[in-house]
């Protein structure tokens, strides 16, 4: 029997995608809602829920998934930090991903980051770039928030050394912040790169996407992961075996 998806976001341009994609995994979408859809009288029908609609209304899904013990994908970014830390202790109640970017690349991406800012030293520069389509709404994107989130961790940093952006006579860099930048124009899909830069050489790490589809599969390749999972939050590290 085909796996049974409860799509919130579905109107959205990721919605659309996964909603494209589900026939490349033979699984079905049991319910399409958006803002003010009735969440509560769909869960039932379905496996699993994917959410890529607001940072609005993930605490009354999770809330409702974890009444009805319904494991989720969510993708939805713009949390604020202390909002994300409540919203996680709530998810780790049922079997969870939640990830910034379910691309496979983006998460090999995650990995080859973590082991460059474990090699390289503080005489490596790190700094983030990232550019996304005229239409999104939070910065920095949540792919880019995990890639600093992964330099703090390996570098011991905390987040009063990220620097987004600058501008004035901000003095000489110090060897101890982290740069991050947000570009926003046309129909950008997604690009993040890392940069580790020290005196005489320099190390891009690169990844562009040019498909929407990508994140769709990911996220619809999750979902088939997650439902066999034990409660606890888990990411695209998890799901492709990268850990």
């Amino acid at each position: 029997m085909a796996l049974s998806i409860l799509l919130n976001g579905a109107r959205g341009r990721m919605g659309e995608a996964v909603s494209r994609a589900s026939s490349e995994f033979g699984v079905a979408i049991s319910a399409a809602l958006n803002t003010g859809g009735d969440i509560a009288g769909a869960l039932p029908a379905c496996d699993v829920v994917i959410d890529f609609s607001s940072h609005r209304v993930t605490h009354a899904l999770l809330e409702l998934a974890v009444a009805q013990r319904k494991p989720i994908v969510i993708g939805t970014t713009g949390h604020a930090a202390e909002e994300k830390a409540r919203l996680l202790a709530l998810a780790a109640q049922v079997p969870c991903v939640w990830a910034g970017n379910f691309s496979v690349g983006v998460n090999l991406l995650f990995a080859l980051t973590r082991k460059a800012a474990a090699i390289l030293g503080s005489d490596y520069d790190a700094e983030v770039v990232e550019m996304h389509h005229r239409f999104k709404k939070d910065a920095p994107s949540g792919t880019a928030a995990r890639l600093l989130e992964i330099i703090l961790e390996e570098r011991k940093l905390t987040a009063s050394a990220l620097r987004h952006g600058r501008e004035g006579i901000t003095g000489e860099r110090t060897s101890t912040e982290v740069g991050i930048h947000a570009l926003r124009g046309g129909d950008v899909v997604g690009d993040h790169t890392v940069l580790f830069a020290a005196l005489g050489e320099r190390l891009e790490l690169t990844h562009k996407a040019s498909d929407r589809v990508i994140f769709a599969r990911g996220a619809l390749r999750a979902a088939q992961w997650v439902v066999s999972q034990k409660p606890g939050v888990y990411d695209m590290q998890d799901v492709l075996g990268l850990k």
